[in-house]
């Protein structure tokens, strides 16, 4: 006993254990004269020891090995917490092995149970048994126990068996033993490999939500611009996307990859920039070393193996065809996610892919699904067994079912792809999750022993660390190949159907109502049209579109992700997202807006300036010009004119339309960008232009103003030359008579008193003025500055003058 089981803290002496059972006996010989009498309980009596069974939790955490054979010691470890609210003494820890088990159904129906059915548990074995004098409220033991497995008398055969551990003690208020706590596990037995063994295929999806923005910075490497930092969590060890392929790399599995998680990873793997507020700011070192690592790592796992590329971002295949038909359109993006998807996994982890290959929500399809699935090319849809059914049919056929016109619809087990769904943290959780698999695997192989049918497992898309750690526990419990051998997804799709299998689509009416709400809304996919659209209008000018397709382009596709599901919020701001940041490019190409222009004359050219803040030249516009009123003002001898354009990156470019004018008034003008094809671009500008014809009359006044003006200057002239006389003239008289008077006013010896140049023949003072008292030689006023200011790119003001 002490050998077989053990347990923390010290049991009863074997007086007290030989005691208790003689009285176990005693008060349970009653009760079996009355099972004799009726050998199977009623409903109600089975349902009345369900509440007391569950006194006591007990959970297995451990089970070694997963799958015995002849010779092996079978141990389960677990604990046992006492939920009730007195304490219980007396108790004993038994393991119960139940008979062999004859169909799937049964499994299902053990697993489902909870509480102790004594018409339907089997007998403890009789050892080997833990014994527990005490187990106080709410504080748990652990237990340990084992046994060979030539004592469990199992079947030389094989075959699946019900395994138990379960406690029998007594409370305060029931003094006889009862079972106040059973947990239930499943244990695989086949000593031998069967002859016929189920060729099963395991899929494992790298698959995340998206990262990427459509921004790019704007070096020459176009740097792309994350949405966040998420993806680095899921990359560093012990990270999802870190696990995944760690567990994946020893494992018989088929790859299936998402292109997107690929370039986003080889993105950050070259230097990439995370959104910041309003701008965006640098990815760390540390986590471009972290997606070098692994991409290195994914590199060396899918060497040699089978690897199934999705199309690009995965499209959410059902969204596209339930609401995504709708909207004119919708259906090129999945086409372009398809032909991006091989080219993509082939240059980053340099293995050739399979891209035919289509897997639509939980494997939940209808025709439309269908339809939308191979429109693209797909011609193999990964379905499950719950969508195609096959109620007729007692065993698990073949996965392959062919629907015609070259579609195959390979369906995958749904029991089995759903086992590690929920919380997989708790150990107890996820080892009876991997003994129920097992099970089903061998309960599958024992269904039709004689012949060899291929199964394939489509797990959730984006396991949860725990998630993946029991997938992979499960996947190599089956590496002994006694009654599985693995098999790829390629040739799982090409094995030979089975003929009694359905090939039946089910109806639209029968697709999930769950998944129909989890669906992207119509919106979404007219907010794919719309910057589709905008895009295409966008490219045709663009010198260098390789700058801003591939990046919006994706960005796009990851707006249809089937990792949207349950993020409706994020969906949409991220939609929005990728829409200002094409918006903000096209308006980087813009019309200069023009103030009121005033037009004097018959004749004139009309400027219109267009700007291109781009980093490259734009080409392929045209700039049209249209008079609302063509009578009064026209372009170019027309209503309107179209004049091509180019604009050099960084730059501005006038465009000069001639204008003629027929009649005085004010005429509205809208200038307009078109692409070559006639597609407007941007908005249009509006602006006015006052037309004010010069008449005759009007002429013959400006002109006589101008004689006017000649003839003042004419005049203005002659008078500063004749004052030029006149001075000459004064001054030299003024020199003969100082001359003079030196003369004679040396014999004198005399000055006159008022100064000594004064006298009778002194010439009268001038001043050095000309006519109109402005100094002489100085400028005047109203000449222009020889020097005028550069030419201001601001708007034009009121009153423009437009060029004659």
């Amino acid at each position: 006993m002490a050998e077989a089981a053990a347990f923390q803290g010290t049991g009863p002496s074997p007086a007290r254990r030989w005691l208790r059972r003689t009285l176990t006996v005693a008060v349970g010989a009653p009760l079996l004269a009355g099972l004799l009498q009726n050998p199977s309980a009623s409903p109600a009596q089975a349902a009345e020891e369900a509440p007391v069974s569950r006194t006591v939790d007990v959970s297995i955490d451990t089970l070694t090995p997963s799958a015995p054979v002849e010779g092996d010691t079978v141990t389960v470890t677990g604990t046992l917490t006492n939920r009730g609210k007195r304490v219980i003494t007396d108790a004993t820890v038994n393991l119960r092995v139940g008979p062999r088990m004859d169909s799937r159904s049964e499994i299902d129906q053990v697993a489902r149970r909870k509480g102790f059915r004594s018409d339907s548990d089997p007998q403890p074995l009789d050892a080997p048994e833990i014994d527990i004098a005490r187990l106080p409220v709410g504080v748990p033991r652990d237990f340990r126990i084992s046994v060979p497995v030539s004592e469990l008398d199992l079947d030389d055969e094989g075959g699946v068996y019900q395994l138990g551990v379960s406690l029998t003690g007594q409370t305060s208020d029931a003094r006889w033993d009862r079972v106040l706590g059973i947990e239930r596990t499943f244990l695989p037995y086949q000593p031998e490999p069967t002859a016929k063994r189920t060729q099963l295929t395991y899929l494992w999806p790298l698959i995340s939500s998206a990262h990427i923005s459509a921004d790019t910075a704007s070096d020459d490497q176009q740097t792309p611009v994350f949405q966040d930092d998420d993806l680095a969590e899921e990359l560093r060890p012990g990270g999802r996307l870190d696990e995944m392929v760690t567990l994946g790399k020893d494992l018989p599995v088929t790859w299936v990859i998402d292109p997107d998680l690929l370039a986003s990873v080889d993105a950050m793997a070259n230097g990439y920039r995370i959104k910041d507020g309003t701008g965006h700011a640098a990815g760390t070192d540390a986590n471009r070393k972290l997606a070098e690592r692994w991409l290195g790592q994914l590199e060396k796992a899918v060497q040699g193996r089978k690897v199934v590329a999705l199309p690009f971002a995965d499209p959410d295949l059902a969204s596209l065809a339930h609401r995504g038909k709708a909207v004119p359109g919708s259906l090129k993006h999945l086409q372009s996610a398809t032909q991006l998807a091989g080219p993509t996994v082939e240059t980053i982890l340099h293995v050739q892919p399979s891209t035919d290959f289509a897997w639509p929500v939980e494997g939940a399809v209808d025709p439309s699904i269908m339809a939308v699935a191979t429109s693209a090319g797909a011609r193999k849809v990964i379905a499950r067994s719950d969508s195609i059914q096959d109620d007729d049919l007692s065993y698990t056929p073949t996965a392959a079912r062919p629907l015609g016109g070259g579609t195959t619809a390979v369906v995958s087990d749904a029991e089995l792809s759903t086992a590690f769904q929920g919380d997989m943290v708790r150990a107890e959780t996820s080892t009876l999750a991997v003994q129920e698999f097992l099970a089903q695997t061998l309960a599958i192989t024992l269904e039709q022993p004689q012949d060899r049918r291929s199964v394939v497992v489509a797990p959730q898309r984006q396991p949860s660390v725990s998630q993946a750690q029991a997938m992979a526990a499960a996947v190599r419990g089956l590496g002994a190949k006694r009654w599985t051998e693995p098999l790829d997804l390629v040739a799982a799709a090409a094995a030979k159907p089975d003929p009694d299998a359905s090939r039946t689509v089910p109806r639209a009416g029968q697709y999930p109502k769950k998944l129909r709400g989890g669906e992207l809304p119509v919106d979404a996919f007219r907010d794919m049209k719309s910057t589709g659209d905008e895009l295409d209008d966008f490219k045709v000018i663009l010198s260098d579109a390789t700058r801003v397709v591939p990046p919006v382009g994706t960005a796009i596709n990851r707006e249809m992700s089937t990792s949207w599901r349950g993020r409706a919020a994020e969906a949409a701001i991220y939609r929005v997202d990728v829409q200002d940041v094409l918006q903000r490019l096209t308006k980087s190409v813009v019309l200069v807006d023009k103030s009121d222009l005033t037009l004097s004359g018959r004749s004139a050219t009309i400027p219109v300036t267009v700007q291109n803040k781009l980093l490259q030249d734009v080409k392929g516009l045209v700039l049209r010009l249209t008079s609302s009123n063509g009578t009064r003002l026209k372009v170019d001898g027309e209503t309107s004119a179209d004049l091509p354009i180019t604009v050099r990156a960084g730059h501005s470019q006038s465009v000069k339309f001639p204008a003629s004018a027929n009649a005085n008034g004010q005429v509205s003008m809208t200038a307009q960008l078109y692409t070559v094809d006639g597609t407007p671009y941007g908005s249009q500008m509006t602006f006015s232009v006052k037309v004010s014809e010069m008449t005759p009359t009007v002429m013959l006044v400006i002109a006589g103003g101008v004689l006017l003006l000649v003839l003042a200057g004419v005049r203005m002239y002659s008078q500063r030359k004749r004052l030029a006389a006149r001075t000459a003239e004064a001054e030299a008289r003024a020199e003969t008579e100082a001359e003079t008077g030196a003369e004679t006013g040396a014999g004198a010896g005399t000055e006159s008193p008022e100064g000594p140049l004064a006298g009778a023949g002194e010439a009268p003072s001038t001043k050095d003025t000309t006519a109109d008292g402005t100094a002489d030689g100085a400028g005047h006023p109203s000449d222009p500055d020889t020097d005028t200011g550069s030419e201001s790119g601001d708007p034009s003001g009121p009153g423009e003058k437009v060029d004659r």
